[in-house]
């Protein structure tokens, strides 16, 4: 009887939090000191918000975060010095969205997120001014000029971490070529953790960096406007698993669409930091299903290297673009000469024209890219790579079948692509067998109803609705001598963490009044052997665990 009582606790409690809608909290102006935002809360964004003076905000999740229709540019701005923390988890991803209803969405609805970080940038002076209309922020006496800013001298800078998380319909268009992005990242630091993330429906880029030395992973582009993946102003970071796929019908008018964008800086100078971020496992699928597939004219390339740009592009996968790889300009050509830019281990397919070169000086871009010691590819069609559903708008899906050719072919002994790369696939392109786009990734963003949030599971545990800690995070995981558990508290608490060996006996334990917000301890495992632990995070008698390997060399 107990436990038929429980069920129908539970069952009722899954109805009640499906169906409930969530109350509504317009967010204005600026955001100082530590902040939580709860999924059982929807935040709206009326014009634009700033994280000022340090600010922290974390994000539980399963959090909604709308953007302001009827407020022109509605944004979330990080400032220099802020932090955010939105790490949300594979079935329970934080989403940044349109305020509109499902079926009046549309590309530009909002103004996006923008993060600015103190890492270096090559504008002159060492800072930089946001495209995307004046991001100065009103509400700081002397006009706020700095909040729109980004970059310093500190590439190891942290931002903060965002993970599995979605930004849609974002991209708000000031002017002509003056538009902010879905994701816009300026000057953002090393420290700074980004991935798992998805931009779709975006009305410029979808992933724009402005110098910075931030590290990105997973990151997918949906049906952008504009370009995919741009990178400017001295961006030096590296970005490994991404995938790219396009609308047909949808290309910037102004500027023309293509998947990868690089310059040192919008002349083309030599000014240091130069533009020189390193690609590898890319999945890049244009819009030319098929030769027969009739596309918008404004398609332009894969990839356009342009303006002394130094990106380099290894182990990945451009099919369905109108050119393949653009190399553009003198400056270019002398820096893939110098081995400054490269690209490796790398396919083109169903492209119309495959590689371009453009600039005053003879350069037989074809010789640079079929060396022999660069191991790329060409296919006439699309369907030689073997993906499984790769233009699939509702249900893509990008990983090799079982006689793709994509199933090998990556190397990484170029010394490009050192320690902060997953050195283990012998897969080109994005995915091998796994496909980690499930449970966190949406491809139907137009009809999904956001009216409440993503909420936790009733009775899982570790995402229990009384549970005041989540997202935790232990680094390094094995440890040897020392490490750090990070999580998200959702109210003020005493908190306490336990490391406890497999027959349950304590062996360490601390506690400590904490905020709300994100929070750490620092754990000394140097007395512990080698073997397996349970770590305990939690408040009262509410815990999140997880497993902790102790490896002493």
């Amino acid at each position: 009887m107990k436990k038929l009582i429980l069920l129908i606790v539970a069952l009722f409690a899954t109805t009640f939090f499906a169906s409930a809608a969530a109350p509504v909290k317009t967010i204005t102006g600026n955001i100082s000191g530590n902040v939580m935002w709860n999924y059982d809360t929807i935040y709206l964004l009326s014009g634009k918000v700033y994280l000022i003076n340090g600010a922290t905000l974390t994000i539980a999740p399963g959090t909604v975060i709308k953007g302001d229709f009827s407020a022109a540019g509605s944004a979330l701005i990080v400032t220099r010095g802020a932090k955010i923390y939105a790490i949300g988890e594979p079935t329970r991803p934080i989403v940044f969205t349109s305020s509109q209803t499902p079926g009046n969405r549309s590309t530009g609805d909002w103004g996006g997120l923008v993060i600015a970080g103190n890492a270096k940038v090559n504008v002159p002076g060492g800072m930089g001014t946001f495209e995307g209309g004046n991001l100065a922020n009103p509400n700081v006496g002397g006009g706020g000029t700095a909040d729109g800013q980004f970059g310093g001298l500190n590439d190891l800078d942290n931002s903060g971490e965002l993970k599995y998380v979605r930004i849609e319909y974002a991209g708000f268009p000031y002017a002509p070529n003056n538009e902010l992005n879905g994701l816009t990242i300026g000057g953002v630091g090393s420290g700074t953790k980004i991935s798992y993330v998805q931009v779709s429906y975006g009305f410029d880029d979808s992933f724009e960096w402005f110098g910075g030395t931030v590290n990105c992973s997973h990151l997918i582009s949906y049906r952008a406007n504009d370009d995919d993946f741009d990178t400017d102003f001295g961006f030096r970071g590296r970005v490994q698993y991404g995938v790219a796929l396009r609308d047909t019908a949808v290309a910037d008018a102004v500027s023309g669409a293509n998947c990868f964008e690089s310059d040192n800086d919008a002349t083309g100078t030599n000014l240091s930091p130069q533009t020189a971020p390193i690609f590898s496992n890319m999945t890049l699928v244009g819009p030319q299903f098929t030769p027969s597939t009739i596309i918008n004219a404004n398609f332009k390339r894969g990839a356009h290297i342009r303006r002394n740009s130094r990106e380099s592009i290894f182990n990945s996968i451009f099919m369905g673009w109108p050119t393949g790889v653009h190399i553009d300009g003198d400056s270019c050509h002398r820096n893939a000469d110098s081995l400054w830019l490269e690209v490796q281990n790398t396919v083109i397919a169903g492209s119309n024209k495959n590689l371009d070169s453009a600039g005053g000086a003879v350069w037989q871009v074809g010789s640079w890219f079929n060396n022999v010691t660069n191991n790329n590819t060409i296919y006439t069609a699309n369907t030689s790579v073997m993906l499984t559903n790769p233009f699939d708008y509702t249900n893509p899906d990008f990983r090799p079948t079982g006689a793709s050719p994509m199933l090998t072919g990556a190397s990484f002994t170029n010394a490009k692509l050192g320690a902060d790369f997953d050195q283990t696939p012998t897969f080109r392109g994005a995915f091998g067998a796994t496909n980690w786009m499930d449970g966190w990734a949406s491809f139907t963003a137009d009809t999904n109803s956001y009216s409440d949030g993503i909420g936790p599971a009733i009775g899982s545990g570790i995402n229990d609705l009384s549970n005041k800690v989540n997202s935790m995070e232990v680094y390094p995981n094995p440890a040897q001598n020392q490490t750090s558990v990070a999580f998200n508290l959702t109210t003020n608490a005493k908190v306490t963490c336990t490391v406890s060996d497999l027959s349950g006996k304590v062996l360490l334990t601390e506690s400590k009044s904490m905020n709300v917000g994100r929070n750490e301890f620092s754990i000394n495992t140097s007395m512990l052997n080698s073997g397996l632990y349970i770590l305990k995070v939690g408040v009262g008698n509410s815990f999140n665990t997880t497993k902790l390997n102790v490896i002493k060399l």
